[in-house]
């Protein structure tokens, strides 16, 4: 165990320094931001130890919303209690938040100086890439056997066939209902005494009910914006990986505020900044009301960030406190046994999907299939790929 003494005395200023350290390496998804936080976080300056941080990602696994940020928060709650977990929070996201508002304004940039938006034909497929080797790494990791096999495989043919936004939560807790209801371990749900912070549930809530009635009684497309947003980090189980295939059922097919090219270009420069994957947001947010003014597309930046973090950010809050206790409960890690599964299908369906999305042509194959060799290899970084994938762009 960590030195509670050492802990208490750690000054604030150097542990975001720490934080920020972590945000600039932390490329990749959740599982590269993990070894990131057992570097610096663990080895190098020991504010925990890896039994601990293995349990905080256990917890944040539960939770729906950003893991690895939920994770790194609950690391800071843990040094500094709620002030310095949302510091954490700040300076994790802020970085990656800004960049990618700033890219949801490539399109109108490139228009501007007019240079075709062709440069940018190849990050669609590249992003295909990165998807596919997730599915790949995230389907080993969740078939554990068979049930888990057909759990998987029931939530890529369901979320296939319906292209609804209610269908990805349904298809989640069926998920965890049968990986319970089928379990034969015993005393599941035994009893624990909890003292729950009520009032961070009571603002989760709050945004909850509260951004639903809004956005049915006034028709404003920034209001509108921040409840679906908010709505994607209550309702998804698994971080970046999983929300994309929700966000373009959504975004793109159901309510067209972007093309697919549009989508994939955002999913595809994301991979090449560090910080949390969620910040893909607010270029998500920015390109939804890429109509108006100037302003009008950053404050839909703004609500489409805001949105997304904050349901962990309040569940976290909710949550941590009661962790020692709640981690007894076998019934939670039953439970999240079938909803990774399911979770693993969307992101293997979301493969297929966006491949025909992108078009099935022989130079965007070739670009899909390089980009998962050059990944699986993990020889050169993923800002890299993207690097040579613009530059393949502007020279064919």
């Amino acid at each position: 165990m960590p030195d509670v003494s050492k802990s208490s005395s750690i000054s604030r200023s150097t542990f975001l320094k720490d934080i920020f350290i972590c945000s600039l390496g932390a490329f990749g998804g959740p599982e590269a931001h993990y070894s990131v936080f057992t570097d610096q976080l663990v080895i190098k300056k020991q504010y925990l130890t890896e039994e601990e941080l293995v349990e905080l990602m256990a917890l944040c696994s539960f939770l729906p919303g950003p893991s690895s940020t939920q994770t790194i928060v609950s690391i800071g709650h843990k040094v500094g209690g709620p002030w310095l977990a949302f510091l954490t929070m700040l300076v994790w996201a802020f970085p990656a938040l800004v960049i990618m508002t700033v890219l949801s304004f490539l399109y109108q940039f490139l228009d501007a100086q007019q240079i075709s938006a062709d440069i940018l034909r190849y990050i669609g497929p590249m992003a295909v890439g990165f998807i596919i080797l997730a599915s790949y790494r995230i389907g080993k990791k969740v078939i554990k056997d068979t049930q888990t096999f057909w759990l998987l495989l029931f939530g890529a043919v369901a979320t296939y066939f319906i292209r609804a936004p209610w269908v990805f939560p349904l298809v989640l807790i069926i998920g965890g209902l049968v990986s319970v209801a089928s379990t034969k371990e015993k005393n599941l749900w035994n009893r624990v005494k909890l003292n729950p912070p009520y009032p961070y549930l009571a603002l989760f809530l709050f945004f909850t009910i509260g951004s639903l009635l809004l956005t049915a009684f006034f028709q404003n497309e920034i209001l509108a914006i921040f409840e679906q947003f908010y709505r994607y980090g209550y309702l998804v189980f698994g971080g970046g990986q999983v929300v994309i295939p929700v966000m373009y059922s959504e975004l793109v097919e159901v309510d067209g505020l972007m093309s697919s090219e549009q989508f994939l270009t955002g999913y595809g420069l994301v991979q090449g900044i560090p910080g949390p994957m969620f910040s893909f947001s607010a270029y998500a947010g920015g390109m939804a009301a890429q109509n108006g003014s100037v302003f009008h597309q950053i404050l839909g930046a703004v609500a489409g960030g805001i949105g997304i973090f904050l349901p962990g950010l309040l569940l976290i809050y909710f949550v941590y406190p009661m962790w020692e206790r709640i981690k007894t409960v076998k019934g939670f890690r039953v439970a999240l046994k079938g909803v990774a599964a399911v979770a693993g299908g969307l992101i293997a369906i979301a493969a297929v999907i966006l491949t025909q999305q992108s078009g099935l042509t022989w130079d965007n194959l070739l670009i899909t299939i390089g980009t998962v060799i050059l990944l699986a290899t993990r020889k050169i970084p993923a800002p890299v790929i993207v690097v040579i994938v613009i530059l393949i762009g502007i020279l064919f």
